[in-house]
């Protein structure tokens, strides 16, 4: 029996949860930021450019959902999830919530990595 390939119902799910994170990060980025940081007028700022991102992205994926558009979405998470390791690395006082971040963005990396392979022929 052959593996079975999810395809466009991995590709919904994932562009879905995109859209529903950037919300959260662009309107309520307070709620995501109290349980691992400080919350400053710079992290809210960075969380709701990171939540325009994320929608923008979502918005690029959807208008060309093909699996090159996918796979570099997917290396812009990686770029991200590397930049807040950085960041954890030099600054103690974001270490958690960078090291968050970058636990996050890893599983959005790792999700567009599946999802471009999944729509290949």
């Amino acid at each position: 029996m052959g593996r079975r390939r999810p395809g466009r119902a991995l590709r919904r799910a994932a562009v879905t949860g995109r859209l529903a994170w950037g919300a959260l990060l662009l309107l309520a980025p307070g709620a995501l930021l109290r349980p691992v940081g400080p919350t400053t007028a710079a992290a809210t700022a960075t969380l709701r450019v990171l939540g325009v991102r994320h929608l923008a992205q979502t918005a690029v994926t959807l208008r060309w959902p093909a699996p090159g558009v996918l796979a570099a979405g997917a290396a812009v998470d990686g770029a991200h999830a590397l930049t807040a390791l950085a960041l954890a690395a030099v600054d103690r006082r974001q270490r958690h919530a960078a090291l968050a971040d970058a636990a996050v963005a890893a599983a959005w990396a790792a999700l567009g990595v599946t999802t471009a392979r999944e729509e290949k022929p």
